[in-house]
């Protein structure tokens, strides 16, 4: 039974958890301090956890309360343990696709969530509040476009769906028709609870069911059209969504921590979305539209003005750049994660501050193929946090290094983005390699990026090609730097 001491308790802790996430959620703003911030928020959700189970376990009701604990405990054992396991097993190249499916977990669960509360509220014939109404049907349009719609990110980055946008005759309008759709049978459930028409209740059970279909739908037709270059942000984008959906669940069941929760996770991941978009010089509504970035490309499409050779370099033609360099400026990119080379990297970087070289990293917001993808990468090398350098602090200190080393990174180097204004990148933000003294690029071989489009770094003359796998390539420079 609840007592007003046990409900006291209760809202404590919620204000505790949603402090606990506040806090958590600013330390991830740093990579010195983000795991720090991690653990925080997780010592949160268990507060959350527990105060949310005691709470439906001792309201007034039937014998189905007396089961909440053992579900929330079945639930912490399957989804913890499946947490842990993936998190020791999936590779660091697999952790964008890892992130796609927790985003479509959380909006099918927010789904589910809003979907139950609706029909038992309808099954009971309760009149069911406009809050509650506009709640359950935000969250499963949300939810359900976040489910289908990052199922398919996952789908694309895995490489079980083309990377390439997938589009056919119509797609966008059948896009728009089933958005109207969602949308049209949303404002005759809402009108209907409301009491400005009058609608069945199985009539509108069906239109929540058919909300759910245009949803789930919608989030397919929408993802599919985007192409490779602008994962990053369809992932954050979806992160957004998740959040939002997590919130108006919230709303449904009446949990203020949820809501908490939810908001935060909403209104971080729109303005991630939004910081990277501006990182690549293109708005939300044009990535969404989709069809840039192929991800399986032939070369060619803006390399039209580039003129030059191709100049290949050997390690130890690499080794002495570096080993006699003053300061190196490291850029890593996807390539640098498929090839698991992270520890090779600061391996290297290690045996040159050894022989005083100054060593930095440059970090463009959408390297690699999820928001943060080189910080987690670099981090997990127990790479140095004060020698990651986001583009606005590293891009003026290209000038003064000595040797900038290009590992695996492509259309976030290309000076097309400044200077060819035919180019589908033009305009976008890059770290500025080419105004380094040397430059020296490890790339398996001179494919274009997800862009699709040639990368004329590589055709500069004071830049080096040294093609090969980027752990094998970088075991080759750590033994020839030891032999200087």
């Amino acid at each position: 039974m609840d007592t007003p001491v046990l409900v006291t308790l209760i809202r404590l802790a919620y204000i505790v958890a949603a402090v606990l996430f506040v806090v958590g959620l600013h330390r991830m703003n740093s990579p010195a301090t983000a795991r720090n911030g991690n653990v925080i928020s997780a010592v949160g959700m268990a507060i959350a956890v527990a105060a949310a189970g005691v709470d439906i376990a001792t309201r007034p009701g039937g014998p189905e309360n007396r089961l909440a604990w053992p579900i929330i405990g079945l639930g912490v054992v399957i989804g913890g343990g499946l947490g842990l396991y993936t998190a020791r097993v999936v590779k660091m190249t697999a952790m964008p696709q890892l992130v796609s499916l927790f985003n479509a977990v959380g909006g099918g669960a927010a789904a589910l969530v809003a979907v139950d509360e609706y029909i038992n509220l309808t099954q009971h014939g309760d009149a069911i509040p406009l809050q509650a109404s506009v709640a359950t049907v935000l969250g499963v349009v949300i939810g359900c476009v976040t489910f289908s719609g990052s199922l398919v990110a996952s789908g694309k980055l895995q490489g079980l769906v083309p990377g390439r946008p997938i589009t056919f005759a119509g797609s966008q309008l059948v896009t728009a028709g089933l958005a109207f759709a969602a949308l049209a049978f949303t404002a005759l459930i809402i009108l209907a609870d409301a009491g400005v028409i009058g609608l069945p209740g199985a009539l509108t059970l069906l239109f929540l069911a058919l909300i759910v279909v245009a949803a789930l739908t919608f989030g397919v037709t929408m993802v599919l059209p985007i192409g490779g270059a602008d994962m990053p942000v369809v992932i954050s984008l979806l992160n957004s969504f998740t959040g939002t959906a997590a919130a108006m669940a919230g709303f449904v069941i009446n949990n203020p921590v949820l809501i908490i929760a939810g908001a935060l996770v909403g209104a971080a991941g729109a303005i991630l979305t939004k910081l990277m978009a501006d990182a690549m010089n293109r708005s939300i509504l044009s990535i969404l539209v989709g069809g840039f970035g192929t991800g399986d490309a032939t070369a060619g499409a803006a390399g039209a003005g580039a003129t030059g050779s191709v100049r290949e370099v050997t390690a130890d033609d690499v080794a002495i750049q570096l080993a006699y360099a003053q300061s190196v400026i490291i850029v890593p990119g996807y390539g640098l994660a498929v090839a698991q080379a992270q520890h090779n990297v600061r391996e290297l970087a290690e045996l040159l501050e050894e022989r005083g070289v100054d060593v930095k990293y440059a970090i463009h917001p959408v390297a690699g193929r999820m928001p943060g993808h080189m910080n987690v990468l670099l981090a997990e090398a127990n790479v140095p946090y004060p020698q990651l350098k986001e583009m606005e602090e590293v891009n003026p200190e290209f000038p003064r290094a000595d040797v900038a080393l290009v590992v695996g990174a492509n259309d976030v180097t290309n000076p097309a983005a400044r200077t060819n204004p035919s180019s589908p990148i033009y305009g976008m933000p890059i770290l500025n390699v080419d105004e380094a003294k040397n430059v020296v690029v490890i790339k398996r071989s001179m494919r274009p990026g997800y862009a699709g489009i040639d990368n004329e770094l590589y055709l500069d003359p004071k830049t080096g090609m040294l093609f090969g796998d980027a752990k094998d390539a970088l075991a080759g420079l750590i033994n020839a730097v030891k032999a200087v």
